[in-house]
């Protein structure tokens, strides 16, 4: 039975004028111990980013960068042909971005998790994978990989020798693979049902796919989407879930 998680949530995805997560993000920043901050190209902008991470000091939460597709119009959750040169470019940007941000708030990134459809590339591509891993080994060897356990990156980062973290993701479908179904648009989840399922994972490292059928599932890290419709509900209803069933919640450790 795990007796330690750590709560992940995506942070800081508004941009400009227009807010993203119905403005919730101190809430569940509260509640969480890391938070996944956008970088400018899926979503955020430079003042976003400082704010977030100004939120994520005051309650002592681990920060990483979140790294998507350059999308704005599609949040990221749109694929995108490209050379994986020109991917890891992208990518390794936005980390520097965010990067100097925390430093002008001393404060160290700890992390580096893909979001949307580039996540869902890098668990599948192993050239973009590998690409990336081998960059990453040269600026940033220190961050720990928040990726699908046996996933291409998994591969590609433990090859490199880069220190990874396994998410499970209580806001997503599996399917009898054990991986996550992807979706553009998440309907309305039951918190309960969610936070249920998210202690069955912990305690018992197992869950339902959509066929009904029960996997293992690997994990060191807890995801809920700060976009997924009532996404607080969602992080209030796991973490008193976890905090009752004497779960302790915190950042991965390096």
């Amino acid at each position: 039975m795990t007796t330690t998680i750590d709560l992940n949530a995506d942070m800081g995805e508004s941009f400009g004028a227009w807010s993203i997560g119905d403005g919730v993000d101190a809430d569940i920043m509260a509640l969480i111990s890391s938070a996944n901050i956008a970088a400018g190209f899926h979503a955020g902008d430079p003042g976003t980013m400082r704010t977030t991470l100004q939120l994520a000091a005051r309650h002592g939460v681990g920060v990483g960068v979140h790294p998507g597709f350059r999308d704005l119009v599609g949040f990221g959750r749109r694929a995108i042909a490209a050379p994986p040169e020109e991917l890891v470019n992208d990518a390794l940007y936005q980390l520097g971005a965010l990067r100097e941000l925390a430093h002008l708030e001393d404060l160290t990134v700890q992390h580096f998790k893909l979001h949307g459809a580039l996540f869902m590339h890098a668990a599948k591509d192993s050239d973009f994978a590998g690409l990336l891993c081998d960059g990453l080994a040269r600026v940033a060897p220190e961050l720990s990989i928040y990726c699908l356990a046996g996933s291409a990156l998994d591969e590609a980062a433990m090859s490199q020798g880069l220190p990874r973290v396994h998410e499970f993701y209580a806001d997503r479908d599996y399917n009898d693979e054990g991986s996550i179904v992807f979706v553009r648009k998440v309907q309305l989840l039951d918190p309960e049902k969610v936070a249920k399922k998210v202690l069955r994972a912990c305690q018992q490292g197992m869950v339902e796919t959509v066929t009904g059928k029960t996997v293992e599932v690997a994990f060191q890290s807890v995801c809920i989407h700060s976009d997924t419709p009532g996404a607080l509900a969602l992080v209030k209803a796991v973490r008193h879930t976890l905090d009752g069933a004497g779960i302790k919640i915190a950042p991965p450790k390096q």
